[in-house]
C-alpha cells in the first residue's frame, strides 16, 4: 500500500497524509455479512458516561469476521479486498466452494483470485490457516488463537505481524509484536503472512473534523481543568499537576497494571520491552 500527502490547498488538507486505497477493489459490502451497530456514546446501561469524549461520528454497520476459520478442507477463492470502518486492517470476501461466503483479515499482498484453505494439511501460504504444529519454524504470522476453536485473538490490527519461534511439546513460542515472547498450545489456529494496510500509521487526519467523523470528541488537557473536575486541574497559572493520573485516581506511568496472579502469566517467556525497565 501507499499514502500521499494532499497539497496545502485549505487549511484542512495542509496537514493531511491520506491513504491511496490502491489495493481496494470494491466500495459494495456483501449484504448477507453485515449487521447492525448500536452506538452508546461512551454510555453504559445505566445512561452514565464511562468512555470520555465518544459521540457522533458517521453510522456504521459491522462486518461478521470469520476469526475462527473453522471450515477446513473446503477450499475457497478471493473475491474482493475491501474496506471496513470498523476496523484498521483491510478485509477480504472469500467464497467458498460449498457455496459460503465470509469475511477474513487480508493479508498482505493477498490478490483477487487467489485460493484459500484451512484446517491442518493445509499449504503453509500467505492467507491460509493452519494450526501452530503445522507451521514453518520462523513464519510470519498474525490472528493467532489463545485457546483452541476460541477464534483469534492476537496480531488483528494493520500491518501486525508475530514471529513463530519454536515448539516445545504442547506448547510453540510466538514473539509478539510488542516484544514480549509467549508459549501457545501448538493446536491453536493462525494464520500465514503479516496483516494488510501496513502504513496505516503514517495517516494524518489533517483536521479535528475527521476525528468527529470516527466518532471520536474534542479532548482537553487534565490541567487546564478545575480541581472540581479533575485531580491534575486547578492551580494558579500553570501548574503541572502532579503525577499523570485519570480522573478516577488511577496512575497513567509507572503503575503496574497486570494482575499478579494472573492464570496466564506463566505462558510469558520473555515480558514486553519496556523504557522504564520492569
Amino acid at each position: 500500500m501507499a499514502v500521499r500527502r494532499l497539497k496545502p490547498t485549505t487549511p484542512g488538507q495542509r496537514f493531511r497524509i491520506a491513504n491511496t486505497f490502491v489495493e481496494l477493489t470494491t466500495d459494495t459490502p456483501e449484504k448477507s455479512l453485515l449487521v447492525p451497530m448500536k452506538r452508546t456514546g461512551g454510555r453504559n446501561n445505566q445512561g452514565r458516561t464511562t468512555i470520555h469524549y465518544r459521540g457522533g461520528g458517521h453510522k456504521r454497520r459491522y462486518r461478521l469476521i470469520d476469526f475462527k476459520r473453522n471450515n477446513a478442507g473446503v477450499e475457497g477463492v478471493v473475491k474482493t479486498v475491501e474496506y471496513d470502518p470498523n476496523r484498521t486492517s483491510w478485509i477480504s470476501l472469500v467464497e467458498f466452494s460449498d457455496g459460503d461466503k465470509r469475511y477474513i483479515i487480508a493479508p498482505n499482498g493477498i490478490k483477487v483470485g487467489q485460493k484459500i484453505n484451512q484446517g491442518s494439511g493445509a499449504p503453509a501460504e500467505v492467507g491460509n490457516a493452519l494450526p501452530l504444529s503445522e507451521i514453518p519454524l520462523g513464519s510470519l504470522i498474525h490472528n493467532i488463537e489463545l485457546q483452541p476453536a476460541q477464534g483469534a485473538k492476537i496480531c488483528r490490527s494493520a500491518g501486525s505481524y508475530a514471529q513463530l519461534l519454536g515448539r516445545e511439546g504442547n506448547y510453540a513460542s510466538v514473539k509478539l509484536p510488542s516484544g514480549e515472547s509467549r508459549r501457545v498450545l501448538v493446536n491453536c489456529m493462525a494464520t500465514i503472512g503479516s496483516v494488510s494496510n501496513s502504513d496505516h500509521s503514517l495517516e494524518n487526519k489533517g483536521k479535528a473534523g475527521r476525528s468527529r467523523w470516527l466518532g471520536i470528541r474534542p479532548h482537553n488537557r487534565p490541567s487546564a481543568r478545575n480541581p472540581v473536575d479533575h485531580p491534575m486541574g486547578g492551580g494558579e497559572g500553570r501548574n503541572k499537576g502532579g503525577q499523570p493520573r485519570s480522573k478516577n485516581l488511577i496512575y497513567s506511568q509507572g503503575q503496574k497494571t497486570r494482575a499478579p496472579k494472573k492464570a496466564s502469566s506463566k505462558m510469558i517467556i520473555e515480558r514486553r520491552k519496556s523504557i522504564r525497565n520492569k
